[in-house]
């Protein structure tokens, strides 16, 4: 059985999220306001965040990287 990516959609709030790994981290900022990442303590990314998903439509794609935090 391979990895599970757990991702989650809620249309009422308009929120994305996808997780690479079930464990403990925090959500930091971005570049793009509507991007959040989700780090572990060792600051690996584990997963992010979209707000407001649906208005991602009317703008240009969405590009953004990810990248490890090596402290």
């Amino acid at each position: 059985m391979g990895e599970v990516i757990k991702v989650w959609y809620d249309k009422e709030g308009d929120y994305l999220e996808v997780l690479f790994e079930r464990k403990t981290g925090y959500f930091k900022e971005t570049e793009n306001d509507a991007v959040m990442e989700k780090v572990d303590n060792e600051g690996n990314v584990i997963g992010f965040s979209i707000l407001k998903v649906s208005t991602l439509k009317e703008q240009t794609p969405l590009s953004i990287e990810l990248k490890k935090h090596v402290a």
